[in-house]
């Protein structure tokens, strides 16, 4: 792992270290990496869908045939 150094309001980390024990997490910090991690991957998701949503697109555009891209996303989908 890299530190970081992370400058935030007094009153969030009170309401960090509040709420870390009732989920059942460690401490605070480890909290906020569960949180960053959660949103990266959310936000993560999101790009690929919308990367994989604009291709499939521009597929259809240039007359490539429906079964074509299905076929190519269920490969990389693994479906």
């Amino acid at each position: 792992m890299t530190s970081v150094t992370l400058r935030m309001p007094e009153d969030v980390i009170d309401d960090l270290k509040r709420v870390a024990p009732l989920l059942g997490v460690s401490g605070y910090q480890p909290l906020i990496r569960a949180y960053i991690g959660q949103g990266l991957r959310r936000d993560l998701k999101r790009l690929d869908y919308d990367t994989i949503s604009g291709l499939v697109s521009s597929l259809r555009r240039r007359g490539v045939s429906e079964s074509i891209i299905e076929d190519a996303l269920a490969e990389v989908t693994h479906e």
